[in-house]
């Protein structure tokens, strides 16, 4: 059964896991406060050994719709998240770098089709129609649809983009995964396991601001290997039973609408 039904202003989670990014974080939560949608922003520092943690704790202490954890020690993004998803309360759970390679902006489009309850997930995709997509690193776009390539293999889906951060989660889904992974693990983990449940899964275009690695870019080279080995671990050596804790309900249809609005007086009898 879907969490209780709250109003389109206070239905989203946001989960942000944060590493050495105190340049872009600030801005970055100044427009997710700005959602209707918004319920909670959930800021995790990975042991930042700049002063991301100040800052997310300042943002903490100004606004109460912002909630901040810090590792005791430098796990990787997957753990962050992690931590930041067993926290959320929101209806619907999405996933936010703290780096402004996303826009905030367009998270209304993401998690579009959950609101109107045709979907559980919601991918944010680069390529499925391009909108404004910085042009970077050729070997890194083929290394993206080689990962969703081989994915697709294994899942029989049609997925454009994996391994795009905005994933948005219907928030029962996600709290009940049991996320093993490490690293940058969790992108295909959560594919794999979202695929065995028989969600419905939607893909939206968004836009792309990339940065280079001179701008502080963290994945590489070893993180698209281990990926390709996760994909074969997740999809042949994982089962339903031990990727949930409990199932979550079955896939959305457009009777299970959320409430997308507050509230309206009844009508008076005449």
């Amino acid at each position: 059964m879907l969490p209780e039904k709250r109003p389109a202003s206070a239905c989203l989670s946001v989960v942000i896991p944060v590493y050495n990014e105190e340049v872009s974080l600030a801005e970055v939560v100044r427009k997710l406060l700005l959602l209707p949608q918004l319920l909670e922003v959930v800021i995790v520092d990975d042991c930042s050994s700049d002063r991301s943690a100040a800052v997310a704790q300042s943002l903490s202490d100004v606004d109460p719709r912002v909630r901040f954890i810090r590792q005791e020690r430098n796990m990787g993004k997957t753990a962050a998240l992690r931590a930041g998803f067993a926290m959320t309360r929101g209806d619907i759970v999405i996933v936010q770098d703290a780096d402004l390679e996303y826009d905030p902006e367009e998270i209304p489009l993401v998690i579009g089709p959950i609101l109107e309850g045709r979907a559980d997930v919601v991918f944010g995709s680069r390529f499925l129609v391009r909108r404004a997509v910085r042009v970077l690193y050729f070997y890194h776009y083929l290394a993206n649809k080689f990962l969703t390539f081989t994915s697709n293999l294994f899942t029989n889906l049609n997925m454009t983009d994996i391994e795009t951060c905005y994933k948005a989660f219907r928030g029962d889904i996600i709290r009940n995964m049991v996320i093993t992974s490490r690293g940058f693990g969790f992108e295909v983990e959560s594919t794999a396991q979202v695929a065995k449940l028989g969600c419905a899964i939607y893909e939206v275009p968004i836009s792309y601001y990339g940065r280079t690695y001179e701008e502080g870019k963290k994945i590489g080279v070893k993180d698209g290997m281990i990926a390709f080995w996760l994909i074969i671990r997740f999809n042949l050596f994982c089962g339903l039973s031990s990727a949930f804790r409990e199932l979550p309900q079955g896939p959305a249809t457009p009777s299970r609408e959320l409430n997308t609005a507050p509230a309206k007086a009844d009508s008076l009898s005449g």
